[in-house]
């Protein structure tokens, strides 16, 4: 198995009520799931393949709930790679040189019937997990927009986050909202959902504690 690690930042925004009952086991807002992830990758490697500064990301949908399967996943990633780098990033986000259901990229690969081809694009991402804030766009693919849950009376900015000690994802992330919108193969549009901020740290072996 080669050796890989990613340490960044990532923003997900996806179709359910803020706070996502997806994390905890239970079924989806809306009875399916959709849902775009796009990471930052400041530090990384698979094998000799540098990986730093380049960005990835996918868009994804299942007709149910994960778990049941029979998804649609769309991977993207940075046109600003070589060939090694880009083939590098694919194998992460499907799965390949991974523990079986050791990362989240791993799980959803085995949850979806359909694994389109890779598009390679510009991806640009802006994001502050503290402040909830994230822009980003993967140039023609798809676009989005995260921020803070607004207080309905005061409007003031309301802070909440999750906790998954074991989670696959995640440790801890940051919980907000989102509007993203993708188009071709898994053609997505998400308004003012939920959304979710953190830290990105994994290698073959699963989420780095």
């Amino acid at each position: 198995m080669t050796a890989w690690e990613i340490h960044g930042s990532q923003f997900t925004n996806c179709s359910c009520a803020y706070g996502c009952p997806c994390q905890f086991n239970a079924l989806p807002t809306k009875g399916y799931c959709q849902g775009l992830t796009f990471a930052r990758i400041d530090t990384g490697h698979f094998g000799s393949t540098r990986l730093d500064g380049l960005n990835l990301g996918l868009a994804i949908a299942w007709p149910g709930a994960v778990h049941e399967g029979r998804g649609a996943m769309q991977p993207v990633v940075d046109e600003r790679g070589d060939a090694g780098q880009r083939e590098a990033m694919l194998s992460i986000i499907t799965g390949k040189e991974t523990d079986p259901m050791a990362t989240f990229f791993a799980i959803y690969t085995a949850t979806c019937d359909t694994i389109h081809p890779p598009i390679a694009t510009r991806i640009v991402i802006d994001l502050d997990i503290d402040a909830r804030f994230a822009s980003y766009e993967a140039l023609g693919v798809v676009a989005g927009r995260g921020s803070p849950i607004l207080n309905p009376i005061t409007q003031e900015e309301y802070r909440g986050g999750i906790k998954l000690p074991n989670g696959s994802e995640f440790g801890e992330c940051e919980v907000g909202r989102g509007w993203s919108e993708s188009v071709g193969n898994v053609p997505i549009k998400v308004d003012d959902s939920h959304a979710h901020w953190s830290e990105l740290h994994l290698n073959q072996h699963g989420r780095i504690h």
